[in-house]
């Protein structure tokens, strides 16, 4: 609570006023009753706050007049999915004001309402127009600006790093993966040409992105060429990343010599499947323990080679389906007896390497986590449509990508509230956004009241914890 409000507080209470209670939503501050009244059902006493205003620094104690109907109101902004969308995105506020002095507001505004789905840049000041701004923020979202916004900020490798290396102090394991995204506008260098999904050859540019598996929240993307080999990227990104002492998990595109050469010298911890016609399948480890992994047997083992660990598993359902397919194709002709006998040696079974000395079923699971980059890809590019670019400079299409993967973090904030509450699997962040856009604040300019809270929203607040309404409010 700031001083000013202490202050005036005190100087009530001193005057004989009681059960004066101080609420505080973004950075406003609203006047509460507390008292007290006998629960019959309950059999308990239960506490009742009554609201009376809102405290103003400048005009002091603004009461409350009771219903929407009672003033002309100057405006009409969505509140509810708008304190949703405030504390997806509050923890990177201080980040961006630290590494975009000018213009983090622009940035801010452009990725939180970017949250909301694909918005070209001429319709971004009407989308935040209709959103309340608990932060009282003054960007200029003017399509011109915000042109401008996109190149500085892409050109800004410095102010983006200070994101990029915050939102990886927290997280202990990491997974680093590469995807595509496809442009029709020229002029792009770094763009080079691929066959997009309906097989159309456009350029293309490759991205790179870490994910945290303990947060289930993105870190880090980076755009880079068709031509960059994966270790080049992969040394860059980990640069860049800030992950020295932890664990990175990669996918078995990233296997070879040199990388794994590579990251035995670097300060972070590994786990790389080996590829499946890898010489190293043909090192003997005797698979002396099991667990189970979703009531399926998996054995493994494990045996040191050359300064890291083989860990073999070898998944029992799994093996009996690629038998299956192994003796198929035999009959069918397209594999010889030699290629069978090579693919039933190596049937249902994975091989990681990593310098980590761990127990067989915690680096299975460890691996198992992999799954989670793919989704976050999949939701930057499917939900977020963050693969729409008509820019004409790589400094915009940088700028565009970063603003987007901001919009990625807000929107997997909410995706983890879901989880954590146990109802990701009936609302998706947007469904939630949806379902709380249904309540509005009213203003005068001089007097702010929130519609009435339907119960489903109200219901949703309460189980994830989130509590963005003033307590009186609650229908």
């Amino acid at each position: 609570m700031e001083e000013w409000v202490g202050t005036w507080v005190r100087a009530q209470r001193s005057e004989g006023e009681r059960g004066i209670e101080i609420k505080n939503f973004g950075s406003s501050y609203y006047v509460y009753r507390s008292t007290t009244f006998w629960d019959k059902e309950l059999k308990k006493r239960r506490k009742r706050s009554t609201y009376l205003g809102k405290l103003d620094k400048e005009r002091g104690f603004i009461s409350s007049k009771r219903g929407i109907l009672r003033f002309r109101p100057r405006s009409i902004r969505q509140y509810g999915n708008a304190m949703l969308l405030h504390r997806a995105m509050q923890d990177l506020l201080p980040l961006l004001k630290e590494g975009f002095d000018e213009l983090w507001q622009e940035i801010y505004a452009l990725s939180t309402t970017r949250i909301l789905g694909y918005i070209p840049l001429k319709r971004v000041a009407s989308v935040w127009e209709r959103l309340h701004d608990p932060n009282n923020l003054t960007p200029n979202l003017s399509s011109k600006k915000l042109s401008e916004v996109l190149k500085a900020v892409g050109s800004d490798r410095g102010g983006q790093d200070i994101i990029f290396r915050e939102l990886s102090r927290n997280g202990r394991q990491f997974v680093y993966d590469l995807s595509v995204v496809f442009t029709r506008s020229e002029g792009i260098n770094i763009a080079e040409m691929g066959y997009n999904k309906d097989h159309v050859y456009v350029p293309q540019i490759n991205l790179a992105l870490l994910y945290s598996v303990d947060k289930g929240l993105p870190t880090m993307i980076r755009a880079l060429p068709g031509s960059i080999k994966d270790i080049t990227s992969l040394y860059n990104s980990i640069r860049e990343g800030g992950i020295e002492g932890k664990i990175l998990i990669l996918d078995r595109g990233f296997f070879s010599k040199d990388v794994v050469a590579f990251l035995l010298e670097q300060e972070i911890s590994f786990l790389l499947p080996a590829r499946r016609n890898s010489k190293l399948y043909d090192i003997r480890i005797h698979l002396t323990g099991h667990f189970f992994y979703r009531e399926r047997l998996i054995r493994f083992g494990k045996r040191r080679v050359e300064g890291y660990f083989l860990y073999l598993f070898e998944d029992a359902v799994l093996r009996m389906e690629e038998e299956k397919t192994l003796y198929k194709r035999l009959d069918e002709g397209t594999i010889n007896k030699e290629r069978l006998g090579r693919g039933l040696k190596r049937a249902g079974r994975i091989l990681l390497i990593s310098d980590l000395d761990k127990e067989g079923g915690e680096v299975f699971m460890m691996y198992k986590q992999r799954g989670g980059v793919e989704n976050q890809f999949d939701t930057y590019k499917n939900v977020l449509n963050a693969d729409r670019m008509y820019l004409q400079d790589d400094e915009s299409v940088f700028g565009h990508l970063f603003t987007s993967f901001l919009a990625l973090y807000g929107y997997c904030t909410l995706e983890a509230a879901l989880k954590e509450a146990g109802l990701l699997r009936k609302f998706s962040p947007l469904d939630l956004l949806e379902e709380f856009s249904k309540v509005y604040i009213v203003t005068d300019g001089e007097q702010e009241v929130i519609s009435e809270i339907p119960r489903k929203v109200a219901e949703l607040d309460k189980l994830l914890g989130i509590d963005v309404f003033p307590k009186m409010m609650r229908s």
